[in-house]
């Protein structure tokens, strides 16, 4: 197993954070352009939520939290997204997942343990 990190590269971490972070701003520079298109970062379950959904539902709903999402808010979003993946990317998103593709999907899990 590997090492955690030491808090002493914690420190190190958040103090360049701050440095970088000061740095961007008086040059005046968005993060945005930062990242795009120059950066790679493959996507992740985590970033996906992070950085493609979490904005839009803040953005179109001002809820932080997806537990305070109607039915109805998570259909916009979903419908946000995928209509900008095919705008700009020319993929579909797969569909929204019914309750049978859910179970299959948790059955097959428990069937690979």
């Amino acid at each position: 197993m590997e090492k955690l990190r030491t808090q002493q590269q914690n420190k190190a971490l958040h103090l360049w954070i701050t440095q970088l972070t000061r740095v961007l701003n008086e040059a005046g520079i968005d993060l945005k352009e930062v990242l795009t298109p120059n950066v790679r970062v493959m996507p992740t379950e985590k970033n996906v939520k992070e950085v493609l959904w979490r904005p839009i539902q803040e953005a179109m709903f001002g809820k932080r939290s997806t537990t305070t999402l109607s039915t109805q808010d998570i259909d916009k979003i979903y419908d946000v997204i995928n209509r900008h993946l095919a705008d700009n990317w020319l993929i579909q998103a797969p569909p929204w997942p019914d309750k049978e593709q859910q179970y299959r999907q948790r059955f097959d899990k428990n069937l690979a343990r």
